[in-house]
């Protein structure tokens, strides 16, 4: 019998089998590296590409609907004028708010009223509104665009800004509203600014109104600009005569 494990003709397909599994797998193993290879990179985002943020709009004030003592507010107004009464209520008896007053009758300004003191004289009838302002002084031209609410707030019919002067008054300028037929008869409508105060005043007694108003702080009229010389001009003057031991 033949050893088997001799006989080349037996060995032969083995090592061919051999030889063809081995290729096989090699190739198998160069087919799945192929597949499961490394991503390509993804590209970082461009830093520089970014949208520039919104700035957020500046957030407007907040009226406020409830009041505080101001007691230097209160003492700028006079306890008399003319010899008369001037009431300055306390705060527990009008309900009426910075936010209020300031809503109806000076609009986004009035949105910046802190605190409100109100005064008034009975008889001839007087009313004074003083109020506080946050933020930036406040001058008679930022008055300008509320003239025609202002005057209606304190019971003047329609809404017409044309009445409305700005004069000196008291010593102060102030924006002025003559009577007219919308009002009674020699009723005066006044409001002006002092920095952070804001002012309203009516009243009957054009003579009372003043007084008070030249009481209380307020910005002064314009200097006028100083007229122009009339003097000769030397260098047109006539020459002197001669004289005697001239000639």
């Amino acid at each position: 019998m033949r050893d088997r494990r001799r006989d080349p003709l037996r060995a032969a397909p083995r090592t061919v089998l051999r030889g063809r599994g081995t290729w096989l797998a090699l190739l198998l193993v160069a087919v799945v590296a192929a597949c499961t290879g490394s991503p390509s990179p993804t590209p970082s985002p461009d830093v520089s590409a970014r949208p520039t943020p919104t700035p957020s709009p500046t957030p407007l004030p907040t009226p406020r609907f409830s009041n505080e003592a101001d007691p230097s507010l209160s003492e700028l107004i006079p306890d008399q004028v003319n010899g008369l009464e001037v009431i300055k209520p306390a705060l527990t008896e009008y309900a009426i708010t910075p936010g209020d007053i300031g809503l109806a009758a000076y609009g986004e300004l009035g949105a910046r009223f802190h605190t409100l003191v109100i005064a008034f004289v009975r008889d001839p009838r007087l009313s004074l509104y003083a109020m506080r302002v946050d933020g930036d002084p406040v001058t008679n031209g930022d008055l300008e665009p509320y003239l025609a609410t202002a005057g209606r707030y304190v019971g003047i019919a329609g809404l017409v800004r044309e009445p409305w002067e700005l004069t000196a008054v008291g010593g102060h300028e102030v924006w002025v509203r003559p009577s007219d037929g919308a009002t009674l008869a020699g009723t005066r409508v006044y409001t002006w600014a002092a920095d952070d105060l804001v002012f309203l005043m009516i009243g009957v007694s054009d003579e009372l109104n003043q007084a008070l108003l030249a009481l209380l702080p307020g910005e002064p009229p314009p200097t006028p600009s100083p007229a122009p010389s009339t003097s000769p001009d030397p260098s047109t003057s006539e020459e002197p005569s001669a004289s005697p031991s001239d000639s």
